[in-house]
């Protein structure tokens, strides 16, 4: 089992900048490649950004990509998302996730509870 918490979510005008965090705890965190995920109201969670076990892949969706960071440290067992550039676009529940493989199809076992972001014109 893995518990993931994630943090940092908030109000951001737009063109601003937020850090999401979720830490994990349990099994081995290094064992998993790790996303974010994102769901707006009334529409579907998609992908946002998944990094490789070891942190050297990274992947993103075309609507974050230049904007978004994902990044791991395994030893204090975190992932982040730097988000610049925000648009009202980006608001939403941002989910961080545990899986296998880190990309958008794949299947992830473990989910946090989810910490929201809104952004504002």
């Amino acid at each position: 089992q893995v518990q993931l918490v994630e943090s940092g979510g908030g109000l951001v005008q737009a063109g601003g900048s937020l850090r999401l965090s979720c830490a994990a705890s349990g099994r081995a965190f290094s064992w998993y490649a790790m996303a974010w995920f994102r769901q707006a109201p009334g529409k579907e969670r998609e992908f946002a950004a998944g990094i490789s076990r070891d942190g050297r892949n990274t992947y993103y969706a075309d609507s974050v990509k230049g904007r978004f960071t994902i990044s791991r440290d395994n030893a204090k067992n975190t992932v982040s998302l730097q988000m610049n550039s925000l648009n009202p676009e980006d608001t939403a529940t941002y989910y961080c996730a545990a899986g296998m493989v880190p990309t958008p199809g794949s299947e992830y076992a473990y989910w946090g509870q989810g910490t929201q972001v809104t952004v504002s014109s």
